[in-house]
């Protein structure tokens, strides 16, 4: 069944809420997600409904169905792998690869998909440490955690991170953070839960609490 890019939009944002909050997505939180107005998402959820990709009822919130999930996550696949493509082959920073890739990932060629991810050697993760769903719509899962639960003393590496704002990232970069760096946690600051972090063994850095939270890491 043909999808419009702006349809295919809606069943990615609706799986993203649906996986971040592990319920249903109501249409406020998908107005929110997508930037427009909850009257104009109400008119798109009609549509999808009709086209069997979620189960929406009024004021009871959206899920997908079996075959818009199976959509959705394709269209995750193609986003996440041209990621990949943008800053491994054309040497995009990891802030500028997201806007493009929100681009590309509407070619709907199965081919080229396959091919790319051929090309690429089969990657499991993108560029800010999203798993990347293979050809049969199977994630690849590891052990990890937000940097905020992480305890004085305890040493980490980046392997990913929640937010993929350009502001964020190049905030990261002005820090030299990025995946694969190393923290070692120096102090907890029980006021504003903020974290003092030696950066790769190097420079001392003291984080948010917003900022722990973004970033997944796990034990070294």
């Amino acid at each position: 069944m043909h999808l419009s890019n702006t349809e295919e939009n809606y069943l990615k944002a609706i799986y993203k809420i649906a996986e971040r909050k592990n319920k249903s997505a109501s249409t406020n939180t998908i107005a929110k997600y997508i930037g427009t107005a909850p009257a104009s998402v109400t008119d798109m959820l009609k549509r999808l409904a009709g086209k069997q990709m979620i189960n929406y009822e009024r004021y009871k919130g959206v899920t997908l169905t079996t075959i818009g999930g199976r959509e959705a996550t394709q269209l995750i696949r193609r986003h996440r792998l041209w990621e990949v493509f943008l800053a491994s082959r054309l040497r995009f920073s990891w802030e500028a690869v997201h806007d493009i890739a929100e681009e590309l990932e509407h070619i709907k060629s199965e081919e080229l998909v396959n091919r790319l991810d051929a090309y690429l050697d089969y990657p499991k993760f993108d560029p800010h440490g999203d798993p990347i769903p293979n050809a049969q719509g199977k994630f690849t899962l590891r052990n990890q955690m937000s940097l905020s639960a992480a305890l004085p003393g305890n040493k980490v590496v980046l392997l990913g991170v929640r937010e993929h704002e350009t502001s964020f990232l190049e905030y990261l970069n002005e820090l030299n953070i990025g995946l694969g760096t190393e923290f070692t946690i120096k102090a907890f600051n029980n006021f504003d839960k903020s974290m003092n972090i030696l950066v790769d063994h190097n420079k001392e850095t003291l984080l948010s609490e917003k900022v722990c939270q973004i970033l997944l890491v796990k034990k070294i």
